[in-house]
Formats: structure tokens, sequence, C-alpha cells
């Protein structure tokens, strides 16, 4: 099935009760059961739902896996993936990543034991040199956020893969229609649901999507034990916008080209952060494992004062300030003091976020009333 179709049809079977083409929500918290362990395959909402079994199938198919997870958001699916560790083991991870994240892992794991490198993970040798005995987990973000770097997921899986190291990828900024990683090695997928898979910023949710049985088990051990499960209305909103996920990343990464491109050769305007152009350090590798190039764009004014980055962020019509991303609708972000404020400032500095640094979700709108919208902001003179 041929991936627009697939993001229409997956998960999706007529109601059998009723013949309803669209999945029910089914707004319960327990089942009746015929008697004592006697019952349909469901005992209790925490643990099943058929709202989100639905929404858990379209998430497999999705990522070309054999099972998904849904949490009750992205970080909620990470906690459950650092949760296969024990005390003692070291995770290896990007230095470039949300800040959401950065928190989980710095503030919570690392006092039960877990250990933490940080590497810069676009040279491959970075992350060979940080693997020892106790290297559990390789966790990567490509493109990265916010500085839209990339990883050779390939590579990594066929470094990690003879030394039982489990890979996950974040691959929220690319989605499931522009980026595969289960194909290219990985072990786990991750996404924060809220932003391209249910794309219209009206839903938290998290999802984990593997091929192995085993790993299935204890993820879904660790979701039912620690309960941070959505409730059936917010698998219905996310089911619904996985229907529109192929028409709307073909428009994202159409908007974002042209934004980016503009972005470029704009007089004001310094480095442009965009994995489609050809002199990105990592485009040869972006172009291979990515259909597309996505629409999520960071750049940098020449004139690098908060005042003047303020005022861009504070000038916008149309490209509203706010957190998150994938949305039909354009939003503005100031990732130092939004998204990634949890990461000190000198390891931001340190790692290439600048203080100064915007970051673009390119939406759905008219490209020229978005040009026009950046143009007002940042002006000409």
């Amino acid at each position: 099935m041929k991936p627009a179709t697939l993001c229409i049809h997956a998960g999706s079977h007529p109601d059998p009760s009723t013949g309803a083409i669209m999945t029910p929500i089914y707004q319960t918290s327990t089942y009746v059961q015929e008697a004592p362990g006697v019952n349909k395959g469901y005992e209790y909402a925490r643990s099943q739902n058929p709202t989100r079994f639905a929404l858990e199938e379209a998430f497999a198919l999705l990522e070309k896996g054999k099972y998904g997870l849904a949490f009750s958001s992205g970080v909620a699916a990470t906690d459950a993936v650092i949760k296969l560790l024990a005390p003692g083991d070291e995770v290896i991870c990007g230095n470039d990543m949300y800040g959401g994240t950065y928190r989980l892992f710095t503030k919570v794991f690392e006092k039960f034991g877990i250990k933490f490198h940080y590497v810069n993970m676009q040279d491959i040798a970075n992350i060979e040199s940080h693997i020892n005995a106790n290297t559990r987990l390789i966790w990567l973000e490509t493109p990265t956020n916010p500085l839209m770097n990339i990883t050779d997921i390939r590579a990594v899986s066929a470094l990690a893969k003879p030394r039982k190291i489990l890979v996950t990828v974040d691959n929220t900024f690319a989605s499931p229609y522009l980026q595969n990683p289960l194909d290219l090695g990985a072990d786990i997928v991750m996404h924060s649901a809220t932003k391209y898979l249910s794309g219209h910023s009206d839903v938290i949710q998290g999802a984990l999507m593997m091929n192995d049985k085993e790993l299935r088990d204890q993820l879904y051990f660790i979701q039912k034990s620690c309960g941070a499960v959505p409730g059936p209305m917010d698998c219905f909103l996310v089911l619904r916008g996985i229907k529109t996920l192929h028409v709307r990343m073909e428009r994202h990464c159409e908007n974002g080209k042209a934004i980016a491109q503009w972005l470029r050769n704009h007089p004001k305007v310094g480095k442009v952060y965009w994995p489609g152009f050809e002199d990105h350090p990592n485009h040869a590798i972006a172009k291979v494992q990515m259909k597309d190039f996505g629409g999520m764009i960071s750049f940098e004014l020449k004139d690098d004062s908060m005042d003047a980055a303020r005022k861009v962020l504070s000038s916008t019509k149309l490209f509203a300030l706010a957190e998150s991303l994938g949305g039909v609708e354009s939003l503005i972000n100031h990732p130092a003091s939004m998204t990634h404020a949890s990461i000190p400032r000198e390891e931001r500095i340190k790692n290439g976020l600048s203080d100064t640094l915007i970051r673009l979700s390119v939406g759905i709108e008219d490209v020229d009333d978005l040009i026009e919208d950046l143009e007002q902001a940042i002006g000409r003179e």
C-alpha cells in the first residue's frame, strides 16, 4: 500500500456492530466480564481500549513496523524507553536535542544511576568512542531540534547491532511520511504525536513503534504498569489527524523549502538551518534517508542582539509565538527561552544553540502570505 493510501486507511476498520466507517470513541473505564476471567479481550481501560488499539495499529503501519504503543505525551513515551534500563546502564545521545528530553534525562533519570553521554552525532566516530561495556541505548534525533542536524541512522544501527545496544530514534521532526528509521535498522521509533501525526495542535500524545515482540511486550508492561496512556478521545483525534498526514507533509515541505530559500537570500538574515540545502553538513545523508526535508527551519539574524531577535519574535502576525510544532498553522519560537530553556546556557552555547536563534514551524497556509509576514517582521532597512 502506498504511503498516501496508508495514511487514510491505517488502523481503520468498520465498526462491527454498526458499520461506522470511523473508529468509535470507546469512552469507558472498564468492561463487563461474562465470568471471572472470561472477557472479550478487554478488562480495564488503562490496559486495553479499542480506540487506542486502532491507533496503535496505525502507528505501527505508518512506521513500517509490527507494533505500536500510544502514550499520554512524547515525554511519557521517552520515559518508557528509559525505564527499560537499570542503574549503572549508560546512554549515548545527541548534544543537540529537545529540551524536554534533556530535562528528563538529567533531572529525573540521572539520580537513578543511569549515565548519559551527550555527543555530536553528525560524526559516527564520536558515538563509537563513547561505547563501553555499560552502553545499553543510543538515543538520537534526526533532524535535531532546533539546529536541524542530521545523523546517519543506518550507520548508527550498524554500529550498535553487533554490540546488542538498542537504537531509538526520535522521528518527530520528519514524521513517518518522510522517514522510517525501522527500515534503516533502528529498534524503536519515538514520536511526539502532538506534532505532525496529530497535526492540528489540539492533543498531547506520544508514540513508540518497533518490530521486536519481546521489546514490545516489555514496553507494553511499562505502559500499563506506569499508566501514562492517552484517553480515547485523544486517540480518536490523532487517528483523524493521520488521515491527512500525507497532504499536510507535502505542503509543509513545499512551504518550508520556499521559506528556507527566501530567508537565505534576505540581507538581514545570517545563518539558516535547514537540511535541504546542498551545503548542509549532512545533506547527502538526509537526501538518502528522508523523502523530503520538512517544514522545520531555524535561523539567526546578522544583527545577533537580543533586541533584534525579540523584535522579529514579537512582530509576526501569521506566525504565532508559541511552543510546539507540526500543526497546520505556522509558529515562531525562541528556543533559548522556550523549548530549550531547561538546558543550561553554557551547554546550549557550546553546542551551537545561540541566545538569538529563532525556530519556525512552517504551516500549510499560502506561502506568499507567510513570506509577507516574515518580511514585515524582519524588515529591509
